[in-house]
């Protein structure tokens, strides 16, 4: 009678575990949730005083810009690409509109950056689509063309930069009422737009479509190079809103503003489940990853570790959720 019983719990705990594995593999969201969740609760333990309303109007204003640019790799990835130019495009567009928006105004400045991110975005979606260029090769060596060209305008227009004006510090960095920050007002339609354009579009579905299987997306009439062109001029477009809030956050805009952002950007979106080979993720997951991320950054200032010593474990801590997720989500 034991020996029947004791079969049969085993069998219930495997399917019980296959069915949360599987949860968990296509609802990644839930344990994200979960970790950040419990990342606030160690920082308040650490750093109970910090906890006020201001405190997470801090820590949401600083996760946008890294969510936004989370973005971009979550959909070259989609494709089993990558973007390494975003930090390059982010930083030349903000560079671009604090030095050009005194002189032409904001309409005329932000169309002169956005228009050089999509130039750059486009090379890159050439290369990449058309001449098959290794996305990895390609984006870092368009983040060199874009440094370098940075700073060459840099030494044109120094002469005319002013700071960071008011109105993209504004945006950057103020709350209301301590708590909501402003450039909620700029991620909203950028998530939604993102969340709704992978799930409701044919194009969304062309991403997954090349990334999970390139040679049955070509025979059902896809056309692969066109979807990597239009891909990555919208990874620069973001890369360059990116940008712009990046320089309101920090007040600053040089030709090396976001580089900081871009191995960050990439860890985001694996922690938040997206596949580095291609055809699964979600851009839901690398929002909560971007947040993470950011609450994990705070806490490892807050405990007052040395610089060297918050990057190893802050990457060490990386590698261990990415590993630990793709183990639960049977991803390889």
């Amino acid at each position: 009678m034991n020996e029947t019983v004791q079969p049969d719990r085993a069998a219930g705990s495997s399917v019980a575990v296959a069915t949360l594995s599987r949860q968990l593999r296509d609802r990644p969201i839930i344990p994200l949730l979960g970790l950040a969740l419990a990342l606030v609760v160690v920082f308040a333990l650490v750093s109970p005083r910090s906890m006020n309303p201001e405190w997470v109007g801090v820590q949401l204003r600083a996760a946008i810009p890294l969510a936004i640019l989370a973005g971009c790799q979550t959909l070259a990835m989609l494709t089993g690409g990558i973007d390494l130019s975003v930090g390059a495009v982010a930083s030349l567009v903000g560079f671009l509109v604090a030095a050009l928006l005194p002189g032409i105004g904001t309409p005329a400045a932000l169309l002169v950056a956005f228009s050089a991110a999509a130039l750059a975005g486009l090379v890159t979606g050439i290369g990449v689509g058309i001449f098959r260029v290794h996305p990895l090769i390609m984006t870092l060596a368009m983040s060199l063309v874009v440094f370098g060209s940075a700073n060459a305008l840099q030494l044109l227009l120094v002469k005319i930069q002013s700071g960071v004006p008011d109105l993209i510090r504004s945006i950057g960095s103020d709350t209301l009422f301590s708590v909501l920050p402003y450039n909620l007002i700029v991620f909203v339609p950028v998530a939604a737009a993102i969340i709704l354009g992978l799930r409701r579009t044919g194009y969304g579905r062309l991403l997954y479509a090349v990334g999970d299987n390139p040679i049955a997306a070509r025979l059902a009439g896809a056309r692969a190079w066109q979807v990597l062109v239009v891909l990555y001029v919208i990874s620069a477009l973001l890369a360059a809103v990116a940008g712009v809030l990046i320089s309101g956050l920090t007040n600053v805009a040089s030709v090396n503003l976001a580089d900081t952002y871009v191995l960050p950007s990439v860890a985001a979106a694996v922690i938040g489940g997206t596949s580095i080979m291609g055809g699964r993720g979600g851009y839901g997951g690398a929002v909560v990853g971007a947040l993470i991320l950011t609450l994990l950054s705070s806490l490892l200032g807050t405990l007052g570790l040395p610089e060297a010593t918050r990057q190893v474990v802050f990457g060490s801590i990386i590698v261990a959720v990415a590993a630990i997720y793709a183990r639960v989500t049977a991803e390889s």
